[in-house]
């Protein structure tokens, strides 16, 4: 699964750590092998205390399936909603046995067939069991048959050909047409099936977390929305072993305000992925700094709706002049980190399978740039803008937030394109704006990226790249290339699909609509003895064992 985020926002804090003691110390060039968690068995944690983090956005969605659903959704949906899967740090799938006891893959008649045992303890607050129904109605509206559902993604839901009852209710059974390569990237969150319609699924979201609908250790205690706090507590219908922690608390924060927060006491971690947020950490007393690879993608985006950047030829021009290594340079300034030029949007550099992309496409070339703009009629005026028919080369982009390291991001990325007579102007704006400004499309070019739930990558293909696709915010993709992208989706050998793929995103490049900047890694600061929580790639673990080391 994949899902938007704002772009400076450090890290969507997850779960994971390493240890110290006193100062925070700056030990040299940054290592991101493997995860940072400080895992601790239960018995090692004590029982009580809250966890307080900020979060960039609280959006007015709260459906994780809907297309409106970004990153910060899915973490707060993964508090207090059936999460039926674990990842390792590196990817590993596993079920997570309060809702999944037993998960059988096989081939038959050259079909893949997943059958999953659900735990017969498990039920929605409200007392509905989580069974063969929760599957059925997450497959049905997410399959993309029914466009009265505004659905973030269809990827492998389309290629079901059935869900059914098994033996039995708690029984399921998901039958593919044909073999498909990643199952483990599917049902891993359920929707409870009483917002299976289309007006509920929709609306009935908004503003509307729907705790009843949700199971786990924890529940919404309270949810604020005029200042964006959400508070999350025990849930006394949980059928597992309880939460450690009394409250797990979200507030929706700037950056500085988060790291202020932070130094104050007032939060128990933030993401320090950007050179002042680490420089101030590292003089505070017994708190740890959490490193990982980061499995986010933060790419610049193309409209092309914007009526100047619907010729494919300004748009290579504008891609072409960007200089993402000085950009990666301010990007990483104060971090000790170095990372190659990313150049896929489907598998990150750490991952098998992985192939650069974009080089066979696009190249930082300055005087290609301004040849091409030449060539498409925009010729330089008085004051090194181009102009064309009387229109202005000027191009708008938001910045959202207020990290130190985004503006001078905008104001680099300004007189890069400046240099070839583009003027780009920025326009400053909330972090809490973030889904407004990629729902609505309001920009010609933003800064922005995405987040992976899961290591399946290539699954997700679709996503980025179809016509169409709600997290496509370029409007990029042709009819061509959705179906060569549905054609790649039916290889059911994992392998031989990320070939292909890796082939066809150099077509899918072509457009120039999308250009990868940088990864980055995941870099938290915690207080110390917080367990189980900050850097961890891919992981995802029990909530349960968060907290305090004794």
């Amino acid at each position: 699964m994949r899902r938007w985020w704002c772009l400076i926002v450090a890290v969507l804090v997850s779960m994971a750590a390493a240890t110290g003691c006193g100062a925070a110390v700056d030990t040299g060039a940054v290592s991101t092998e493997g995860a940072f968690l400080n895992l601790q068995p239960r018995e090692n944690l004590r029982d009580g205390g809250s966890l307080t983090t900020a979060i960039a956005e609280v959006s007015a969605q709260w459906n994780t399936f809907h297309a409106d659903g970004s990153a910060y959704t899915l973490a707060l949906w993964r508090w207090y909603n059936p999460v039926l899967a674990y990842f390792s740090p590196d990817g590993e799938y596993s079920p997570n046995p309060d809702y999944v006891t037993d998960v059988r893959k096989d081939t038959v008649d050259g079909d893949t067939v997943v059958t999953y045992r659900l735990n017969p303890k498990a039920h929605f607050n409200d007392g509905t069991p989580i069974d063969h129904r929760a599957f059925v109605e997450t497959w049905r509206i997410n399959r993309g048959l029914d466009d009265r559902y505004i659905v973030s993604s269809t990827d492998g839901y389309r290629q079901i050909a059935s869900v059914t009852r098994g033996a039995d209710d708690r029984e399921v059974i998901v039958r593919f047409d044909g073999v498909y390569a990643w199952p483990d990237g599917l049902f891993n969150v359920v929707l409870h099936p009483k917002a299976a319609d289309p007006d509920v699924f929709n609306e009935g979201y908004i503003r509307t977390p729907h705790p009843e609908w949700g199971a786990g250790p924890y529940t919404i205690a309270s949810y604020d929305p005029g200042n964006g706090t959400v508070v999350f507590e025990r849930n006394p219908k949980w059928w597992g072993k309880p939460g450690k922690l009394d409250r797990r608390v979200f507030r929706q924060m700037e950056t500085q305000a988060a790291l202020n927060a932070f130094q104050n006491g007032e939060l128990d971690a933030t993401g320090v992925a950007a050179k002042d947020a680490r420089a101030r950490v590292l003089t505070m007393n017994d708190i740890d700094i959490r490193t990982a690879a980061s499995p986010q993608m933060a790419l610049l985006v193309l409209n092309l709706d914007s009526p100047i950047l619907a010729d494919r030829t300004v748009r290579e021009a504008v891609l072409s002049a960007i200089d993402r290594e000085t950009l990666a340079r301010i990007r990483f300034t104060g971090l000790n980190y170095t990372e190659e030029l990313p150049g896929s949007l489907s598998l990150y550099p750490f991952q098998p399978g992985y192939s650069d992309n974009l080089a066979a496409v696009l190249t930082h070339d300055r005087a290609r740039a301004e040849a091409l703009l030449e060539r498409a009629g925009w010729a330089r005026g008085d004051d090194g803008i181009r102009r064309k028919g009387g229109t202005r080369l000027s191009l708008e982009m938001p910045n959202t937030g207020d990290d130190v390291t985004g503006q001078n991001l905008s104001r680099a990325l300004q007189a890069i394109l400046e240099q070839v007579g583009i003027e780009l102007v920025v326009r400053q704006r909330p972090s809490a704006d973030f889904s407004q400004i990629v729902i609505n499309k309001e920009f010609d070019v933003f800064m922005m990226g995405f987040s992976s739930s899961d290591p399946f990558g290539m699954a997700y293909f679709c996503q980025v790249w179809c016509s169409g696709s709600q997290l496509n915010p370029a409007g990029a993709g042709s009819p061509e290339l959705d179906a060569k992208i549905a054609a790649m989706a039916r290889i059911g050998d994992p392998a031989e699909q990320i070939e292909v793929g890796n082939r066809l995103e150099r077509e899918a490049f072509a457009q120039y609509s999308n250009l990868p900047l940088f990864n980055g890694p995941s870099m938290v600061a915690v207080k110390q003895g917080l367990a189980n929580y900050g850097a961890g790639q891919f992981y995802v673990g029990p909530i349960e064992d968060i907290g305090w080391e004794k």
